[in-house]
């Protein structure tokens, strides 16, 4: 008789190292699971130090968490991009469960979910329904939105400021005011 797994949704609001009600990314797509944290550093007694998040999020609460178990990694982006992170194992509750994962270490202050959850997390304890997605617009707008409100209102200037002239998109960018 095989074990029941737990059903989840696309997103989902979980509890990790003691903080409620985080919004997290679940992403079958992603092979790792990845923490927005800020303040790394490593010991001269090697015990890594991160605090959770930064002083930005409403999730920060400036607690220094400390890891003997920790390792490095490769993470590749899906623009090729690689970059060495740490990885260590975090406690989070997802669903109803509670598991221990382990999360490379990054700067996700300009994602929309400050947590991601990958395959490796999700393995063998849950099933996600992508028809399921328990947060929702309550997150930070984003940029993309803006691009598509620029599209909508004119195509043609669209075309000319992004695609034609191939101007990149720079963080803080005034969408509006390039129409």
């Amino acid at each position: 008789m095989s074990k029941q797994l737990d059903i989840i949704g696309s997103t989902a609001y979980i509890t990790i190292e003691g903080i409620k009600n985080v919004p997290a990314k679940i992403d079958t797509g992603a092979d790792s699971s990845a923490v927005w944290v800020s303040d790394v550093n490593v010991t001269k007694n090697n015990i890594l130090e991160f605090k959770m998040f930064d002083k930005s999020s409403k999730y920060y609460t400036g607690k220094v968490c400390r890891r003997a178990d920790f390792r490095i990694a490769v993470v590749r982006s899906s623009n090729g991009i690689a970059e060495i992170r740490y990885r260590t194992h975090l406690k989070l509750k997802l669903g109803n469960r509670e598991i221990r994962g382990m999360f490379t270490l990054a700067d996700r202050s300009k994602n929309r979910f400050p947590v991601l959850i990958g395959r490796r997390t999700l393995r063998h304890k849950f099933l996600v329904d992508v028809s399921k997605a328990p947060v929702n617009n309550e997150l930070k707008h984003s940029r993309h939105e803006d691009l598509i409100k620029e599209f909508e209102f004119n195509p043609f200037t669209f075309h000319e400021n992004y695609v034609k002239n191939d101007k990149p998109l720079k963080e803080g960018d005034n969408y509006e005011n390039r129409i």
